[in-house]
């Protein structure tokens, strides 16, 4: 059956970093695992089996201890339990990205009714590493021009799941820059509305999280155009 679920399983399954990397960087790619690609699909297949139209949100590209571990954006392996309700064999470690997004799907009303509206993503779907550390896909120019055409067939088969013509970008700055150059190449998005990355918010703002928590709630409503 043709839904959101299949259609992003199938894109997931086909996701493969190109092979000229820069020296030093290396590529995360968790669904060529089985097991992690096993809970995706438990993860779309309980969120997403249907033919709605969401709104797509793009982060950056996925971090070693998120997505890496879970192969679900934003979503660290308590997440998946506690939030998602998918018990999994992952190391239970909390990751601050994941810690910021589900408070705020918390406060939205949970994951069912967030999931509901909201497909979440990345700009580049294969993360990075250099050194051990996460590597960012705009960190190195070398890395963007290879990454390019990737990043552009990625969004492209992002738009073909089903989701409206506004897309919501956490990120702020650089991720920001990026995204609007490319989308002004492509014509992706009639809209793109921005909020502040979770990590920068646990790492530098950690003390103001409810006035960015409001900041969610108010872009998202307003793409949504609910008063919820």
């Amino acid at each position: 059956m043709d839904t959101f679920s299949a259609r992003a399983v199938s894109f997931y399954k086909d996701l493969t970093a190109p092979s000229d990397l820069p020296e030093g960087v290396e590529a995360l790619e968790p669904h060529r695992d089985r097991e992690v690609m096993k809970y995706t699909e438990t993860f779309l297949k309980k969120f997403f089996s249907d033919n709605k139209k969401r709104v797509l949100v793009l982060g950056i590209n996925p971090g070693r201890f998120g997505s890496n571990m879970t192969g679900v954006p934003f979503t660290d392996p308590i997440a998946l339990r506690d939030n998602c309700g998918i018990p999994n064999i992952f190391d239970p470690r909390s990751e601050a990205s994941s810690r910021f997004l589900y408070k705020f799907i918390d406060t939205w009303g949970g994951a069912e009714d967030f999931y509901a509206h909201f497909f979440v993503s990345a700009v580049c779907p294969i993360g990075f590493t250099k050194e051990g550390k996460n590597y960012n896909y705009y960190d190195d120019p070398i890395l963007y021009a290879r990454m390019k055409p990737f990043i552009v067939s990625t969004l492209q088969r992002q738009v073909d799941l089903g989701v409206s013509n506004t897309a919501i970008l956490l990120g702020t700055g650089k991720n920001q820059k990026t995204f609007l150059e490319l989308n002004k190449e492509l014509g992706l998005f009639k809209r793109v509305l921005a909020v502040e990355h979770p990590r920068f918010i646990m790492q530098y703002k950690n003390k103001h999280m409810d006035d960015y928590l409001e900041k969610y709630q108010s872009v998202f409503t307003e793409v949504l155009g609910t008063n919820k």
